[in-house]
């Protein structure tokens, strides 16, 4: 029986960069056998159904994505149960002052864990706060102060490579949208 997923790809369509249009991204997953395939806007967030594991869904659609834009992607992918409880366990009150507050969930795939991200990433003191989760740390940027945040710094740690970054508003989309399929 197929399940629902989302799988959520590094560092597509960024500043004319790795440049995959949303057309051909839900033809190759469809012809790798993934059902249901939808995209939500330009950055990489695709919504599909599948029987595969998840584990193995992974390496498989990266593997599909470089045999047909010839460019290696990260890609982490979450069931529609996973995203769930990250969007239920949540920090208390987090993504529910958007005018106050950026909120982004960095989505981590295995073998990265929260605990080393929690390590390596840097706060700064008034402007930022991160919280672990499961498979995911929560980080919110005070918005008046956002240029005085150090979440970019974690782009130059060997851990970045193994995340990939949704603001609180597409992460709850993207729920919305397993929710209603």
């Amino acid at each position: 029986m197929a399940k629902k997923y989302v799988a959520l790809l590094r560092g597509i369509n960024v500043g004319g960069k790795n440049k995959v249009p949303m057309t051909e991204l839900r033809e190759t997953l469809e012809e790798g056998g993934y059902e249901s395939v939808r995209t939500y806007i330009q950055s990489g967030n695709v919504l599909f159904e599948s029987p595969r594991p998840r584990s193995e869904i992974e390496e498989h659609i990266e593997g599909l994505l470089e045999a047909r834009f010839g460019i290696p992607l990260l890609v982490v992918v979450r069931s529609h149960s996973q995203m769930r409880k990250t969007v239920e366990r949540a920090p208390e009150g987090f993504g529910t002052k958007p005018d106050l507050y950026y909120s982004d969930a960095l989505f981590l795939k295995a073998p990265l864990t929260s605990k080393q991200v929690m390590d390596v990433v840097e706060i700064r003191e008034g402007v930022d706060a991160a919280w672990p989760g499961d498979g995911v740390v929560y980080f919110q940027r005070l918005g008046a102060e956002r240029t005085k945040s150090k979440l970019n710094r974690i782009a130059s740690t060997p851990e970045y490579k193994l995340i990939t970054i949704r603001s609180w508003a597409t992460t709850t989309k993207l729920l919305e949208m397993l929710e209603k399929a």
